[in-house]
């Protein structure tokens, strides 16, 4: 019969639509295939995991040694300033004494002995708290110039010494630490023409 035909074609249509729906569809995208890792990926990560770990250890170690050194220096250099102001007083005691000669020392009287003594007691301590700070004073007499530690103010003709040697000293420096704190203001020797490096070799050919 005609209509019994359409309906047991509509059915069987019914039947395969239930069936598909209660099949699960099966995932085929490449994003669901296991990856395999490499060859010897784990003992690459190792190493870089390693290799990580050994600059961040270095460069802790860095930053300690920077921050330790910049510890010191602010304990060392800290008082640069202050002592530098303190230099000026130190000068000023050093001229009053130098001022006085030995004849004017034995004349003196006693009272002015005793304040003489007490100037002279007053700049050996405050050389004492300067030194305990890290100042020190120095006099460069006889050494080669250093435009590092000196500060040349004029230059004496002497050919009895090297020229460029420091044959007076009108202040003295003072370094604090490892740097200078102030230059010394020296005189500088001139002295006699040093040999040309090759008149011996010249002499040798005049000869030959």
């Amino acid at each position: 019969m005609p209509g019994s035909n359409r309906m047991d074609s509509k059915m069987t249509e019914q039947t395969a639509r239930a069936e598909d729906a209660a099949t699960p569809h099966q995932d085929v995208s490449p994003a669901s295939d296991p990856v395999t890792p490499p060859e010897g990926g784990g003992a690459a990560l190792a190493a870089e995991l390693k290799d990580r770990l050994l600059r961040t250890l270095a460069e802790m170690e860095n930053l300690r040694k920077r921050t330790a050194r910049e510890v010191t220096d602010a304990r060392v250099y800290g008082v640069a300033s202050f002592a530098r102001d303190l230099l000026g007083v130190a000068d000023n005691m050093r001229r009053a004494l130098e001022a006085l000669t030995p004849a004017m020392r034995e004349s003196a009287e006693p009272g002015v002995k005793a304040f003489i003594e007490g100037v002279e007691l007053t700049e050996r301590e405050l050389d004492k708290a300067l030194e305990k700070s890290g100042v020190r004073r120095f006099d460069p007499r006889g050494e080669k110039f250093d435009p590092n530690f000196h500060q040349a103010m004029f230059e004496v003709p002497n050919s009895s010494v090297p020229a460029g040697s420091i044959v007076e000293v009108v202040q003295p420096g003072y370094k604090i630490g490892e740097r200078v704190l102030r230059p010394a203001l020296v005189g500088v020797s001139k002295g006699g023409q040093k040999q040309a490096p090759h008149a011996s070799s010249a002499n040798d050919n005049s000869t030959a």
